[in-house]
């Protein structure tokens, strides 16, 4: 389950079981969070791409980015895009991750697993995975060429040849499920941007005129103690 706090920022209740963690799903009322100053980003082009981050400041480019490093902020930003966060309550390791369809096709999330397994040494079996606001099954409808894309891990439906609506989150539970994540351990927001305008930017809905939020998260100075707020 995720909570909304006083700085407009959600929360996932599985995540913040650990003290050493701080974490967050920004909103279009979170303006300025987390500290910009403290971010380690990347350029964004939904791929597949993997990155390792050492220290703050743009890094490269992929779409997710994983890191042991104590202080340092992993986030990514997205605007109808799922953001997802991953944490390692064995090694501390985090990944920040952004999945649009072409990034939740091309598997970024078992991949970040996977990476997070040669870099760290996670194993998919403690990984605990929290699914941020994004757009929804109600409101992403696409087209015959996109949906087909979506037949390997929907073997059930017989409707992905034509225009119909897919289902980003489902895809990703079923994909880390395939590579030893869980879905006990997976919290889902199960909150629509596109739904959403007073909360959430989308993308789909406003085009050009839309923002970005970020998803962060942070191991503390120590790896051990209480988190300092963003």
């Amino acid at each position: 389950m995720f909570r909304l706090d006083s700085s407009q920022v959600f929360r996932s209740e599985r995540l913040d079981r650990f003290r050493w963690l701080q974490h967050g799903f920004g909103t279009r009322l979170s303006l300025g969070w987390p500290d910009a100053s403290g971010l380690a980003t990347a350029k964004q082009i939904h791929s597949d791409g993997v990155l390792v981050a050492t220290e703050a400041g743009q890094i490269g480019t992929g779409d997710a980015i994983i890191t042991k490093r104590p202080g340092v902020i992993v986030a990514i930003r997205t605007a109808d895009c799922l953001p997802i966060l991953i944490v390692d309550p064995r090694t501390h390791a985090v990944a920040a991750v952004h999945a649009g369809w072409r990034g939740v096709v091309a598997e970024i999330a078992p991949k970040t697993v996977g990476a997070m397994g040669l870099e760290f040494g996670s194993r998919p079996e403690d990984l605990e995975v929290a699914i941020g606001p994004g757009i929804g099954l109600c409101c992403f409808e696409v087209g015959p060429e996109v949906a087909a894309q979506f037949s390997a891990f929907f073997p059930e439906r017989n409707d992905l040849s034509a225009r119909t609506k897919v289902d980003l989150a489902e895809t990703v539970i079923r994909q880390l499920g395939r590579n030893g994540v869980t879905r006990d351990r997976i919290d889902t927001a199960d909150l629509c941007s596109f739904c959403k305008p007073e909360l959430f930017e989308s993308y789909r809905r406003d085009r050009e005129r839309a923002g970005r939020m970020v998803a962060a998260v942070r191991v503390s100075e120590e790896g051990a103690g209480v988190a300092p707020p963003f």
